[in-house]
């Protein structure tokens, strides 16, 4: 390995410590109660060494949803190869919970932290409404998909009002096994159980069963 490669593959090292930290710190203690310096403190590295990846925590933040909503959209392409479009939801769906804890500091962050309002961007717009790297338009088109093919209850329903209901429906349970599922005064089923009924419950009240 030639100098050149030692020094990227050393800088990209520092990079994802970094990213790793801020996910870390921005799910625990918020947007606002996080600074640069406090990063650079959680990894043992100066405020500048942080500086020189990213210009500020704006920046830092936005790098780090990039990152983690893509990593999302791509591990539910893979519901794509189910042919039946409600069995297909309910993959999505069952993909979605993995995911979240699979990476509970990734969920914390994504959709259980809240983020500085702008603008979408130019690096933004090129995967906003994508769904190949969009994970809310990937679930919109699933849910476009089985309107085409009749499945809705309700054959006149506001796509996206069908897609944040099944969205909302699951990120609640998600939200409680993270933030209490190791509480003990409640007994907690198992979280398959529990993702399983929230399914159910959910596609059949919203879709129609194959004909």
């Amino acid at each position: 390995m030639g100098t050149k490669e030692r020094r990227d593959r050393e800088r990209d090292a520092v990079r994802a410590r970094i990213l790793d930290a801020a996910r870390e710190l921005f799910a625990r203690q918020g947007y606002e109660g996080v600074s640069m310096r406090g990063i650079a403190e959680a990894i043992e590295y100066s405020p500048t060494t942080i500086y020189q990846h990213f210009k500020d925590k704006e920046m830092l933040m936005k790098e780090l949803c990039y990152e983690d909503f893509g990593k999302l959209a791509e591990e539910l392409q893979t519901t794509l190869q189910i042919a039946d479009p409600v069995e297909r939801l309910a993959k999505c769906g069952q993909e979605y919970v993995h995911f979240a804890v699979t990476y509970p500091n990734h969920y914390r962050l994504m959709f259980m932290t809240p983020h500085p309002t702008k603008e979408i961007d130019a690096e933004w717009e090129e995967v906003h409404g994508k769904p190949d790297r969009d994970a809310y338009a990937f679930l919109r088109l699933l849910v476009q998909m089985a309107a085409a093919e009749g499945r809705l209850q309700d054959a006149d329903a506001d796509l996206d009002l069908v897609a944040q209901t099944l969205w909302a429906g699951l990120h609640g349970m998600i939200a409680l096994h993270i933030a209490m599922g190791c509480e003990s005064w409640t007994p907690w089923r198992p979280l398959e159980e529990r993702t399983a009924m929230m399914l159910k419950t959910l596609l059949r009240g919203l879709f129609q069963e194959k004909r």
